[in-house]
C-alpha cells in the first residue's frame, strides 16, 4: 500500500501540491469562524440530576442562575443607608434596561435579605439575570458589556461584576489572548530549532507546512462539529500545540529517511517510495495508536472533555494526512534541493554510527545498573503524588488581579453563602407531602457547609427548596457537601441540582468512566503495537514504561501546581490545593500518546535493523542512532510548543503546558535514551516473541 501511494504521489506531485494548498487555504478560511462559536462550559454530565434539575428549572419553571453577580460596596457604610439604598435602586433600575437583561434581584428590592448582605453589612447583591445559557456565547457577551460597564465607581458605589458570564468572558478572552502569545512566542523559536535540527532552511520549513496544515484542517473540523454540539475554547490550545507537535514530529521522520535515503544514492522517485514504506508506514501505525488513545476522551460524559477528544482525533488525522499526502508530494518537487540553505553543514549528513548509538552500547553493557537508576529518579520525581487533590476549573484559575477573579473572591470573603450558586432540589409531585418535606428540610440544615434553607416554593405539584453553602461550589468540601445530602432519608422523587452538585455529578461521572478509557486505551494500544512489531513483549514493557513517565510528570505536576514550588519559573498562580480533574485526565492521554509515538519511531527503526541481519546489541544501537535524534529533537520541539502555554495566565492553561513539555521530555531522555536500550539488551532475541499462530496477525516490514 504505501510502496503504491510513494509512486502516485511522485507520479502526481504537482496536482498533489495544488489540491494540498487548496484544502489548506480553504480549511483556514471556514476553519477561522470556530472563533465565534466556542463555549467556556461543558463540565456538566447531561444525564445526571443536577443536569435534571437544571434543565427543569430553566424549561419548566424559567428559573435561571444570574448570569452577572455584582457586588456592591458601600465602603464604611452600612447598605441600609438611605443615601445607599437610593443610589443602589437607581443602578438596578438602570440595569434592568440594558438589553438582553429580562430580570434583576438585589438586597434593597427583594426586601433586604441576609443572604444578599456582607458579613460586616457594608456590601451586597444585585443578581442580573440574561438570555444566555450559562458559559455559552450570549452569556459571555452578556458578562464582558457589564464588565465594562459595571465593574468600578458607579455613582459614589463600588461596583464589583462577576457571576458566570463575567468569569466565562474572562476566561474566553484570556486564553484567545494567551494563545495568540504562545504561537507568537513557539512558531518562530520551533523554526530556529528545526534549522538547527536538520541544518538547513529548506528542509527546515517542511515540518512547518504539515503542523499549520493540521491545525488549520483540525479548525475546520471542529467548526462542523461544533454546528451540531458545543465545543469548549480550551480545545484550540490541543489543537494549535498537537497540531504543531505531532504535524513537526512525523514530518521529522519523513524528511530526515527521504534525506537518509538521497545519500545512500537512490534517486527521488526511490527516495519518496522508500520514505513512504519505511518512514510513512511508522508515521501511519504511531498516529493510529495516538489517534485510538485520545479517541477515549469522548468516552467521557464532559462536553469539556469531548471537545478534547474531537480536537486531538481531528488534528491527530490531519496530522497524518499532511505527512503522508501533503509532505511527499513537495519533497519531490524539491528533490536534492531540500539540503539548500545551509546553517549547520554536520546536520546535513547522518552519521551511521555516532554518540547515540556509543549511549546505547553503553547502556546495554550495564543494564541492570541503568534500570535501577531509572527507575529512581522517576521515583523521586512520582513521590509527590501522595498530596495529589482534585476540583475543577473556576474563576481562581485566572490571575489574581483579573477583576472577575477579584469580584469573585470578594463574594466569598465577605458574603455569608454562595448566594449566587445555591443548592437547587426539587421534590417531584411534593404537595401534598407537606411535613415530609419540612422534616427533609429541617434535615438539610444539619449538614456541613449548608448555612440556610429557604421555605418550600410549590410549583404546581412540585416543591423547589433552595439552600445556600458556605463554601465555593467547584471544590472537594462542596462535593462532600452534596454526598452527605444524597445520603440523607429523603421524599419520593427528589433531585439535587444547583452548581455543587453539577460539579459533583461531572466528578463522579469521570470516576465511572474512567475505568472504561483506560481499557479502551490499553487494550487498542496493546493490540496495534503488536501488529507493528510482532512482539507480545515489547507492548506490555511499552505501556508499562508510559507509565512511569507519566507517574514522574504527574509528581512534578503535583510538587509545582499544589505544593506551590518554582512559581519564579512558570509564573504566579492562585494556590488551591488542587488540580483540575479534567485537565489532569487531558494530560495524560495526550502524554501517554506522544510517548507511544516516540516508542513506535524507535521500534520500528530497531525491528528494521533486526529484520536486516543484525543481532539484539547492533540492531538497537544503529536503530537508536539513525532514530533518537529525530525523537530527541521532536520531543524538544513539543516541549517547546507545551511550554509556551506556561505564559498562560490561565492556570489549567499553565499546568496543561507544563505537564505535557516536561513528560516528553523524560519520555525522549531517561525511558526512550535509557530504560528501553536497557531492558532490550536484558530481554534479548526474547523481545521480538510472539505465539506462532499469533504472527500471522502482524505486519511485515
Amino acid at each position: 500500500m504505501f510502496e503504491k501511494l510513494g509512486h502516485l504521489m511522485y507520479r502526481r506531485r504537482k496536482a498533489a501540491v495544488a489540491l494540498f494548498v487548496i484544502a489548506i487555504l480553504t480549511a483556514g478560511g471556514v476553519g477561522s469562524m470556530i472563533f465565534n462559536r466556542l463555549d467556556a462550559g461543558g463540565y456538566s454530565d447531561p444525564k445526571s440530576d443536577s443536569y435534571k434539575v437544571y434543565t427543569y428549572l430553566h424549561d419548566t419553571l424559567k428559573i435561571n442562575d444570574p448570569t452577572v453577580v455584582i457586588v456592591v460596596d458601600a465602603g464604611s457604610t452600612d447598605v441600609t443607608d438611605p443615601v445607599v439604598t437610593e443610589k443602589a435602586l437607581a443602578i438596578e433600575a438602570r440595569i434592568a434596561k440594558e438589553p438582553d437583561v429580562t430580570k434583576t434581584i438585589s438586597f434593597w428590592s427583594a426586601g433586604q435579605p441576609t443572604a444578599f448582605k456582607s458579613s460586616d453589612g457594608k456590601a451586597a447583591y444585585i443578581l442580573v439575570y440574561g438570555k444566555g445559557e450559562a458559559f455559552s456565547p450570549a452569556s459571555q457577551d452578556m458578562g464582558a458589556y457589564f464588565q465594562k460597564n459595571y465593574d468600578g465607581n458607579v455613582d459614589g458605589l463600588r461596583l464589583y461584576a462577576g457571576g458566570v458570564g463575567v468569569i466565562g468572558n474572562a476566561i474566553t478572552t484570556k486564553i484567545s489572548k494567551d494563545l495568540s502569545l504562545s504561537e507568537a512566542i513557539s512558531i518562530p523559536l520551533t523554526f530556529i530549532l528545526l534549522a538547527f535540527v536538520f541544518g538547513a532552511m529548506v528542509a527546515s520549513a517542511m515540518p512547518l507546512i504539515v503542523g499549520v496544515s493540521a491545525i488549520l484542517g483540525a479548525f475546520f473540523i471542529l467548526y462542523l462539529i461544533s454546528l451540531f454540539t458545543d465545543v469548549s475554547i480550551y480545545a484550540l490550545n490541543l489543537t494549535t500545540g498537537m497540531g504543531l507537535g505531532l504535524g513537526i514530529d512525523y514530518a521529522l521522520l519523513m524528511v530526515n529517511r527521504f534525506r537518509e535515503e538521497l545519500h545512500h544514492g537512490k534517486n527521488v522517485e526511490d527516495a519518496i517510495i522508500t520514505t513512504l514504506k519505511t518512514a510513512g508506514k511508522t508515521v501511519f501505525y504511531s498516529g493510529l495508536t495516538v489517534l485510538v488513545t485520545l479517541m477515549s476522551l469522548t468516552f467521557f460524559p464532559l462536553g469539556f472533555l469531548k471537545s478534547f477528544g474531537y480536537a486531538g482525533v481531528s488534528v491527530v488525522a490531519l496530522a497524518v494526512f499532511g505527512a503522508l499526502f501533503g509532505l511527499p508530494p513537495i519533497l519531490a518537487l524539491v528533490g536534492d534541493k531540500v539540503d539548500k540553505g545551509v546553517i549547520r553543514k554536520s546536520a546535513i549528513t547522518p552519521k551511521e554510527d555516532g554518540r547515540w548509538a556509543q549511549t546505547a552500547r553503553y547502556v546495554m553493557r550495564r543494564p541492570v545498573a541503568v534500570v535501577l537508576l531509572a527507575l529512581i529518579i522517576l521515583g523521586v520525581l512520582a513521590a509527590p503524588l501522595k498530596n495529589i487533590a482534585f476540583s475543577q476549573g473556576d474563576s481562581r484559575m485566572l490571575p489574581a488581579d483579573n477583576p472577575a477573579a477579584v469580584a469573585t473572591a470578594l463574594q466569598a470573603e465577605r458574603f455569608p453563602g454562595q448566594t449566587g450558586n445555591p443548592v437547587e432540589i426539587i421534590i417531584m409531585d411534593g404537595v401534598g407531602r407537606e411535613a415530609e418535606v419540612a422534616t427533609y428540610a429541617s434535615e438539610l440544615t444539619k449538614v456541613n457547609g449548608v448555612m440556610q434553607v429557604l421555605p418550600p416554593q410549590a410549583y404546581g405539584k412540585d416543591i423547589r427548596l433552595v439552600a445556600y453553602q458556605s463554601m465555593l461550589p467547584r471544590t472537594p468540601e462542596a462535593q462532600k457537601m452534596i454526598h452527605e445530602i444524597r445520603d440523607l432519608k429523603a421524599p419520593a422523587g427528589t433531585m439535587v441540582g444547583g452548581v455543587a452538585a453539577d460539579y459533583t455529578d461531572s466528578q463522579d461521572g469521570i470516576s465511572r468512566t474512567l475505568p472504561w478509557a483506560l481499557g479502551w486505551i490499553a487494550i487498542s494500544v496493546l493490540i496495534l503495537i503488536f501488529i507493528f512489531t510482532g512482539s507480545i513483549i515489547l507492548p506490555i514493557k511499552a505501556v508499562l514504561l508510559n507509565v512511569l513517565s507519566l507517574g514522574a510528570a504527574m509528581g512534578a505536576l503535583t510538587w509545582v501546581f499544589i505544593d506551590g514550588h518554582l512559581q519564579w519559573l512558570v509564573g504566579s498562580f492562585t494556590l488551591t490545593g488542587t488540580l483540575d480533574t479534567s485537565i489532569v485526565i487531558l494530560i495524560s492521554v495526550v502524554v501517554f500518546g506522544l510517548s507511544m509515538d516516540y516508542e513506535l519511531f524507535l521500534l520500528s527503526r530497531i525491528r528494521e535493523e533486526h529484520l536486516a541481519g543484525k543481532d539484539n546489541v547492533e540492531a538497537v544501537a544503529t536503530g537508536l542512532q539513525r532514530s533518537a535524534r529525530i525523537i530527541t529533537a521532536a520531543a524538544v520541539l513539543l516541549a517547546v510548543v507545551f511550554a509556551a502555554f506556561i505564559t498562560s495566565g490561565v492556570t489549567s492553561i499553565k499546568s496543561m503546558g507544563f505537564g505535557v513539555a516536561l513528560a516528553v521530555m523524560l519520555d525522549a531522555t531517561i525511558v526512550r535514551g535509557l530504560l528501553v536500550p536497557a531492558l532490550m539488551r536484558l530481554f534479548g532475541e526474547r523481545n521480538w516473541w510472539a505465539p506462532k499462530k499469533m504472527q500471522r496477525f502482524t505486519i511485515t516490514h
